[in-house]
């Protein structure tokens, strides 16, 4: 495999572009709009302009990554892609959308991957004629930077493709871990609880976010605290994602916080927003 095509030039899309390019795959980025494309290729040169200070890349290889990169507007673009990953915006009614459309333009060879946080592979995959070849690929932002990504396997999912996309992730520099299509994977399933009770903290005046988020970092040793962790996110995402356990799996442990409600219903998402537990301005 060396043709990928990335659906959606968002934050996650772009950094997933940015790896592959940087590993030498040919990179279609696709999205609808013209102006998030030429956002996305502005930030993957800067991001590797970065790079390049930290000493991590050279001028040549940053050249020779960005002329792997091309962009394109319309999904059929990623017809002749070996390997699809898509980073679209995290609704299920859009990502079965993108499935069912992709199924029918790309060769029944190509393998479609989602970089879904928490929605289920088994349901992507029914919106396909080839579940045995659709998978989750699930990659930690930033991108460039972690190492980590969520293999996901569909009820369907073949053990070939599972190695072939294991693969590819190691190549790309990745350490994937393989685990199996549960409500909010290993990651969020894990992660989304210790936010959301971080935000019970704040709500419930047992701490500000500073103190939570200190007590974590230099008693838990974690590089970033919980909120915000989550201001990176995106407080929506977070809502989403804890609604998908709560529903998933019928526990009330996984209930969202009051408090994340209404700073969401308030437009208070986080970096993205410029204001979630912390003031971005």
């Amino acid at each position: 495999m060396s043709k990928v095509a990335v659906i959606g030039a968002g934050t996650m899309g772009n950094g997933i572009a940015h790896v592959f390019a940087q590993s030498t795959w040919d990179v279609t980025l696709i999205d609808v709009a013209k102006p998030q494309l030429d956002r996305a290729i502005a930030t993957i040169t800067k991001n590797m302009d970065r790079q390049i200070k930290k000493n991590l890349i050279t001028e040549a290889e940053r050249d020779a990554a960005l002329g792997h990169l091309t962009t394109a507007t319309e999904l059929g673009a990623a017809g002749d892609a070996s390997l699809v990953v898509e980073a679209a915006v995290e609704e299920a009614a859009v990502k079965f959308e993108i499935f069912e459309a992709l199924d029918a333009m790309v060769p029944a060879s190509t393998i479609l991957a989602s970089n879904t946080s928490s929605i289920s592979i088994t349901e992507i995959a029914a919106r396909t004629q080839r579940p045995d070849r659709v998978i989750g690929m699930h990659f930690m932002n930033p991108v460039p930077m972690m190492q980590l990504v969520e293999i996901i396997r569909g009820l369907g999912t073949s053990d070939e493709t599972t190695k072939t996309v294991m693969e590819t992730a190691t190549a790309l520099g990745k350490t994937p871990v393989e685990v199996n299509d549960y409500p909010g994977f290993v990651a969020n399933r894990v992660l989304m609880p210790m936010i959301n009770e971080a935000m019970y903290c704040v709500m419930e005046g047992v701490a500000t976010p500073e103190s939570v988020d200190t007590v974590m970092k230099l008693g838990m040793n974690h590089p970033l605290g919980p909120l915000a962790l989550a201001d990176l996110i995106g407080l929506d995402v977070c809502l989403s994602i804890l609604e998908v356990l709560h529903e998933g799996l019928g526990d009330p442990k996984y209930r969202a916080c009051p408090l994340l409600r209404k700073m969401v219903a308030a437009g208070r998402l986080g970096r993205k927003s410029g204001q979630g537990f912390y003031d971005y301005h």
